[in-house]
């Protein structure tokens, strides 16, 4: 008996996917398209909230200003300082810990749980303990320090360590994110390999440089590529230890584009800042689909 396929005679029928989806697609455009657009209008415009005059166009005044700010330049340094430290960092241990939590041995569920709750907490709660942890006097970091016979640090408290310290937090808070999607690449690996190279007398170590490394490099950089985008705009950590301080040494982008927008009012400048953070920030997005799309065709 054949099967009847009944064919949408109907308009609305045929273009059910497009009606369904319809919603979700303009909400997200409505949400992240038009503030976008918004921002990069008011960046030619000078307008401050303090004053109750319209907004004057300056055409790109703000941008020539802003780029011969040292303040900018000092914030883009302190950004890129943080961002590379923190992304190195969290994707050498994340590695590291999936090769560890992918193991079997006694305990492991527990371990993974009590390895993710850094991430699942919110961020400004984090900040706020990590800023008792980092207190100079009774902070347990210090305490720690004292038990180990060493020196006790100023920690956030000075302008030398002040990114180190907040490199630490983010490293804490977000290598779990690395190491799930490498404990996902780990499960898809095939396992051929593998045996040929016990069957050849590799050692552990070699397996994992010329096999393990160069299968998995598609999901490091899928995870790098999702982690850079998250740390570039790093703010509640930051704002919520040291709003920039002590002496603008931690101060990024996002922090500097908050205080020029909602503190000095400054809503043309801010807006320029933020358009060349996003051009920044979509510039190592495009750079990195580019080199995954390079590695999957060489592979």
């Amino acid at each position: 008996m054949e099967r009847m396929i009944l064919v949408p005679t109907n308009w609305f029928d045929r273009n059910l996917k497009w009606i369904y989806t319809m919603p979700a697609v303009l909400f997200v455009l409505l949400m992240m398209v038009f503030p976008i657009l918004y921002t990069f209008r008011i960046s030619f415009y000078e307008w401050s909230m303090s004053s109750t005059t319209k907004p004057i166009w300056v055409g790109l005044d703000n941008y020539v200003s802003l780029l011969s700010d040292p303040r900018f330049w000092e914030s883009v340094q302190n950004t890129f300082v943080f961002s590379a430290g923190a992304l190195i960092l969290e994707t050498v241990l994340g590695i590291a810990i999936a090769m560890l939590l992918y193991r079997d041995f006694l305990g492991k569920n527990i371990v993974k749980t009590l390895f993710l709750l850094p991430m699942v907490a919110t961020p400004v709660a984090m900040g706020l303990v990590w800023l008792l942890i980092y207190e100079p006097s009774i902070g347990v970091a210090n305490m720690l320090l004292k038990w180990l016979g060493m020196d006790p640090q100023l920690w956030i408290a000075s302008p030398s360590q002040v990114i180190p310290s907040l490199i630490i937090i983010d490293v804490w808070e977000w290598t779990p994110m690395i190491a799930l999607i490498i404990m996902a690449g780990l499960a898809t690996l095939p396992s051929e390999p593998y045996e040929a190279a016990n069957v050849d007398g590799a050692t552990g170590w070699q397996k994992f440089m010329h096999l393990t490394l160069p299968m998995l490099r598609p999901t490091i950089i899928v995870a790098v590529m999702l982690r850079l985008i998250d740390v570039l705009k790093t703010f509640d950590i930051i704002y919520a230890t040291t709003q920039g301080g002590p002496n603008l040494k931690s101060e990024t982008l996002n922090i500097y584009g908050y205080t020029l927008g909602f503190q000095y009012f400054k809503l043309g400048t801010a807006s320029s800042l933020l358009v060349v953070f996003f051009a920044l920030v979509m510039g190592f997005t495009l750079i990195m689909i580019w080199l995954r799309k390079r590695l999957e065709v060489s592979s």
